[in-house]
């Protein structure tokens, strides 16, 4: 999520980020039970693609949010033909693209610490049963950092593994990614302990 917001002052930026996720979950439970035809599945992508423009969000940033779960849901799809209908298949491979592109649409028009604060504000009436916000935010913050973080390890090795002619291996990539990334995870935990984050 870090570097995919896309700065703006429409509507939807301006939109508290706590209403955001709450819509968010209900438009996507809400085409889960509802939308099981092709057509009321064409009906929720255009709505999205609405959604998109009126965020002034240009097309190449919402189809390279999307882009990624394109094997899976082809891979999905496949399945889905294998075991139901066409229009089945259809229908739910069309759900999780819609769900997965209005996710992205939050995630582009809003910025992490205002989603994080959004969740610190929602998760402050459990603190009388021992949960702490605050210390929930901090996970999530660091599992959000963590994505991109382990994404250019694995990416560096790769790159000096080409660098040194080696030829492709497991063992070869996994290794000194875990190794890095171990290393990382100490460091990072130093730094935590040496705020006061100890436990």
């Amino acid at each position: 999520m870090i570097g995919l917001y896309c700065p703006g002052d429409s509507l939807v930026h301006r939109m508290p980020a706590g209403l955001k996720l709450l819509l968010l979950v209900l438009a996507i439970v809400a085409m889960t039970v509802f939308a099981r035809t092709p057509l009321a599945v064409a009906g929720a992508a255009v709505t999205v693609a609405l959604l998109f423009a009126l965020a002034r969000i240009s097309w190449r940033v919402a189809v390279a949010q999307i882009r990624p779960v394109l094997w899976m849901t082809l891979i999905i799809g496949v399945f889905q033909l294998l075991t139901t209908t066409p229009a089945r298949a259809v229908a739910v491979c069309g759900v999780l693209l819609v769900s997965v592109a209005l996710a992205a649409l939050v995630t582009v028009t809003t910025r992490v610490t205002a989603m994080l604060e959004a969740l610190v504000r929602a998760l402050r009436p459990l603190r009388r049963v021992g949960v702490d916000p605050e210390r929930v935010s901090l996970l999530l913050a660091l599992a959000i950092r963590c994505v991109p973080l382990l994404a250019g390890i694995v990416h560096d090795v790769a790159q000096a593994r080409r660098a040194r002619g080696v030829s492709w291996s497991a063992t070869a990539l996994v290794t000194p990614v875990v190794v890095r990334a171990l290393r990382t995870a100490d460091a990072m935990g130093d730094a935590l302990a040496a705020r006061g984050v100890d436990d």
